[in-house]
């Protein structure tokens, strides 16, 4: 890209949408970067000077205010991100953070998300780290803008620092009624050298208690945008020029490409058809043309599949290929476990099994890659563009000042698409074709070949003491995952630990990645020790909980589900359950009201009481955006979201065969957060899943008198047993 590039280029690429020309994302000059950004303080640093140049994704000079904050001369307020905006809210956190430090109304504020020209590396958009880790960077940088500015209105007045204050977009002296705007600032010679140092590690933000914007509910940025059906997603992308792409997949798990004969889609007026070792794709006018010419390969293609095992035995399977040896994360207690349990009054032993299941977002995986002189651009959508990026550059064997990611808006994630597969397809794809090349899932794609949330088995067992207390706990999980596996409950011998398997699915990340398997099994132990001992469920936990946090959710939700009056109106069709737990700096709590037909073998959801505390609030109804996402989706792992699979073929790859929750699977939901100002802010857009499945099971058992020790709970299981 020369400095003559239309600032629509970048500037439509901020905001999602694509250029009316094609251009490739590089070199950019001062100069040229002047143009984009409308002078004022600048996010450059010589003549000359490439994108690629700052580290090809800013990453060099991601500690200087440059890289965080630009003014113009309008004085509208630029502020940078690595972290994306897939549904969860960020965009609106993320503004009101910058808004608050900078001292202006949020619709100053123009948010940029996710390119990796432009932004800095904040990490990959998971684990809840958006609001401990990026927000107060952002904070820290919209800070020492505001102090920097605050510096030049005194040195041009030659006042001193407490006879001013910054507000409103703007630096005023009381005293004497001047008033300097920050667009006004931004004119100075030597405001661009000033923003070029680094971010102080002691510049002061705002305290919780003087806060103005943030802990207010502000709506997301471009809400407008996408009511009215205006924003691009990444699979809305259109380029100059642009082919549609197909690739041939394996008939199963595990086979590998033998030969294959690509000429009939080579003749094919307009097709593009590739084969790059095991890849093989075409690039056509239309997306049916391109999957007509897949079709005619496919035909002529031969595999060498490989023995796979079915879901019916999924989970005898990983306990058999499970590496104890040594096994990882394991922690102990204080004693010996094993000598704890001997000595124990009662001892109780489970084994508790987690399906696979799918992310579902309602926009698969989709990517438009395009070549130009050697630099390659790519809108996907991903939760890690920087990642995406690192991958890019290795696959196509490219430096990385030649590579360009810029991620939109997506239409979901929940921790599935970290990867870049599709932005590699696509851009082989567009090498092939000399064009640029739109990739698009389909969702039986999506369902077939993501990853999943992975299947796990877990082993517990716990001894009692005479007075019904929990004195051993041992606790194993087995492939699915090492997170919240931590007890937090007072034990005096304890053992924890995750040992991996030969899963025979791909897995990866999923919202809470293990929390809720842990979490359910555990949650759902907890019942079952209860019972053993005697003690209600809720006042057997509260004995073993000494977490401030932990009880006072727990104790909130238990008050406002009123508890005690529904234990009394339990029945063989009405049950109600609870459970608790704590991952990534938060806490949670849920109670659930059950309704059971056991000849349908159906369990309706009636209410669900959840109380969510994770410090001090900063956006409460996108925080109640969150927590409400969080248990519907729960209950779609908890009641039926399962991968079903048999010679290495995935049986149920479609929404129709595949049921996650419908509007009228929704419960009453009363939810409350407890704001915590004396707090620090953890993420909210996980931890609210865990407890819901261990509480629909418990109140299974209260109703039923049958023990759940599976997700999905399996319907047919109640209708066997009635």
């Amino acid at each position: 890209m020369s400095e003559n590039v239309p600032a629509k280029e970048m500037l439509e690429s901020e905001c999602c949408e694509p250029a009316d020309e094609p251009s490739s994302a590089f070199q950019v000059s001062r100069r040229g970067f002047l143009q984009l950004l409308g002078a004022g303080l600048l996010i450059t640093v010589a003549e000359g000077l490439s994108f690629g140049e700052r580290g090809g994704t800013g990453a060099r000079r991601a500690g200087t205010v440059a890289a965080r904050v630009h003014i113009d001369r309008d004085g509208r307020i630029t502020v940078m991100t690595g972290k994306v905006e897939i549904g969860q809210g960020s965009r609106a956190q993320l503004t009101q953070a910058a808004a608050e430090e900078l001292r202006v109304p949020v619709n100053q504020i123009r948010l940029v998300m996710g390119d990796t020209a432009l932004v800095p590396d904040d990490g990959t958009t998971a684990g809840s780290r958006t609001t401990p880790s990026t927000v107060p960077a952002v904070r820290k940088g919209a800070a020492a803008a505001r102090e920097l500015l605050t510096d030049l209105a005194c040195k041009r007045w030659n006042v001193d620092r407490g006879a001013v204050k910054a507000e409103k977009g703007a630096v005023s002296h009381p005293a004497t009624g001047r008033t300097l705007t920050y667009a006004e600032l931004a004119k100075a010679e030597d405001i661009a050298k000033a923003f070029e140092k680094t971010i102080p590690a002691d510049v002061e933000v705002t305290p919780v208690s003087e806060w103005e914007v943030l802990g207010t509910s502000v709506p997301r940025p471009n809400r407008r945008d996408l009511v009215a059906g205006t924003h691009r997603f990444p699979s809305d992308i259109v380029r100059p020029n642009m082919l549609y792409g197909k690739v041939l997949r394996p008939p199963s798990y595990g086979a590998t490409l033998v030969t294959v004969d690509l000429s009939e889609a080579k003749a094919m007026e307009g097709v593009v058809a590739v084969r790059d070792g095991d890849f093989v794709g075409c690039a056509a006018p239309t997306s049916f043309r391109a999957a007509q010419a897949v079709k005619a390969i496919a035909k002529t293609a031969s595999w060498k599949t490989a023995p796979h095992p079915s879901s019916k035995e999924l989970f005898s399977y990983l306990r058999e290929h499970a590496q104890r040896e040594g096994g990882r994360g394991s922690r102990g207690g204080d004693g010996s476990v094993q000598e704890a349990i001997e000595k124990a009054s009662k001892v109780l032993r489970e084994v508790y099994e987690i399906s696979y299941i799918q992310h579902a977002p309602m926009e698969p995986r989709a990517a438009v890659a395009e070549w130009n002189d050697g630099n390659l651009t790519v809108w996907t959508g991903t939760q890690g563009p920087f990642g995406v990026h690192s991958q890019l550059a290795r696959t196509f064997g490219v430096d990385s000042q030649q590579v360009r990611v810029i991620m939109p808006d997506m239409g979901g994630g929940f921790g599935g698409k970290h990867t870049g597969e599709v932005a590699v397809e696509a851009a082989r794809l567009a090498k092939a074709a000399g064009c640029p090349v739109s990739l698009r899932w389909t969702r039986e794609e999506e369902f077939t070949w993501a990853y999943f949330r992975p299947a796990g088995v877990i082993e517990i067992q716990a001894g009692l003491d005479a007075n019904g207390s929990i004195v051993a706990w041992d606790f194993t999980n087995i492939n699915s995952g090492g997170a919240a596996i931590a007890s937090p409950y007072e034990i005096p011998s304890k053992r924890t630990q995750f040992v991996g398997s030969d899963p025979p699915l791909r897995q990866g990340s999923y919202r809470c990645l293990a929390a809720t398997a842990n979490n359910f099994a555990r949650e759902s132990f907890m019942d079952e020790l209860a019972a053993a001992a005697g003690a209600d469920p809720l006042a057997f936990r509260l004995a073993h909980i000494k977490d401030p946090r932990l009880r006072a959710v727990l104790e909130s939700a238990s008050e406002r589900f009123r508890w005690a009056d529904h234990k009394k109106k339990m029945s063989p069709e009405v049950g109600v359950g609870l459970a608790c737990g704590t991952e990534k700096g938060s806490y949670v709590a849920a109670c659930v009201e059950i309704g059971v037909d056991r000849k349908a073998g159906r369990i309706d959801v009636r209410r669900v009481c959840e109380v969510f505390e994770c410090g001090a609030i900063q956006n409460p109804d996108n925080l109640l955006s969150q927590v409400e996402g969080c248990i519907i989706m729960g209950l779609g792992g908890a009641l039926r979201e399962e991968i079903q699979f048999e010679n290495g073929k995935v049986l149920n790859a479609t929404f129709s065969k595949y049921p996650v929750p419908r509007f009228a699977d929704v419960p009453e939901l009363d939810i409350h957060l407890l704001n915590r100002p004396d707090l620090p802010s953890a993420g909210g857009g996980e931890t609210p899943i865990i407890a819901i499945a261990p509480a629909i099971a418990n109140a299974v058992f209260q109703a039923t008198g049958i023990r759940i020790r599976r997700m999905p709970i399996r319907i047919g299981l109640l209708a066997e047993k009635a």
